[in-house]
């Protein structure tokens, strides 16, 4: 009989992006309307729902101030601030969230699964740069999906790609709570008390009845314990 399969969502759950992702949006809003926004608001955003494209909630937040400006060029502002010259960009402040070996004990009973919303080159770097001998098959990034989260989309690609596995998915949004509600799989939260909404977050995964919530993923141990 074939593992369960853990599928991870990455930013807020495999990575830590308050300075990388997280900062690109803040930066990249000041840009464009001259004011700086906190933290605190762009997860009040997350926390709606709908907003799982950072692309899309930079511009959303430019264009809501009445700022004209086209999406492309929001999108291409951001994507300098990111991605650098490929070593000086906001991604290489990206930090790994799992302890040495937690992961590597959870593979023993897993098998390993992404979908994420990020591009899949930019997902497969910060994995070749952070666990490259960790298997996640298979990837379902941004552009492997015709309907973003949360729609269900990325997960019921897995589960056919699996016929008859148990899966169980893992991220830090609503979006992500609702997709994995819509596919059927139950979902474990990630609320890191260090989120600027914590209670709100934990509140929304509690209605979107999360198999479990936890601070982060070094405690899924804890959550599959015999």
């Amino acid at each position: 009989m074939s593992k369960p399969i853990l599928v991870f969502d990455m930013d807020g759950v495999l990575v830590d992006v308050t300075e990388s992702y997280r900062e690109t949006i803040a930066r990249t809003v000041e840009r464009f309307t001259g004011a700086a926004i906190t933290r605190e608001k762009i997860q009040e955003y997350k926390n709606q729902g709908g907003w799982n494209d950072d692309w899309k909630l930079s511009h959303h937040i430019v264009t809501s101030a009445g700022i004209d400006v086209p999406f492309d060029e929001v999108k291409g502002h951001f994507q300098k601030l990111f991605m650098g010259n490929g070593s000086d960009g906001l991604m290489q402040r990206e930090q790994w969230v799992a302890r040495p070996g937690a992961l590597e004990r959870l593979n023993r009973k897993f098998q390993f699964a992404l979908f994420t919303g990020r591009p899949m080159p930019e997902a497969r770097m910060t994995l070749a740069r952070f666990a490259p001998d960790l298997e996640f098959a298979p990837i379902v990034g941004m552009y492997e999906v015709e309907h973003h989260k949360p729609a269900p989309d990325g997960l019921l690609q897995i589960l056919d790609a699996h016929p008859g596995s148990k899966l169980f998915y893992v991220g830090d949004t609503v979006d992500d709570a609702r997709c994995a509600k819509s596919a059927g799989v139950p979902f474990i939260g990630i609320a890191a008390p260090s989120n600027p909404l914590y209670i709100d977050l934990v509140f929304l995964f509690q209605e979107t009845g999360a198999y479990a919530i936890v601070d982060d993923i070094n405690y899924l141990e804890e959550v599959f314990a015999e």
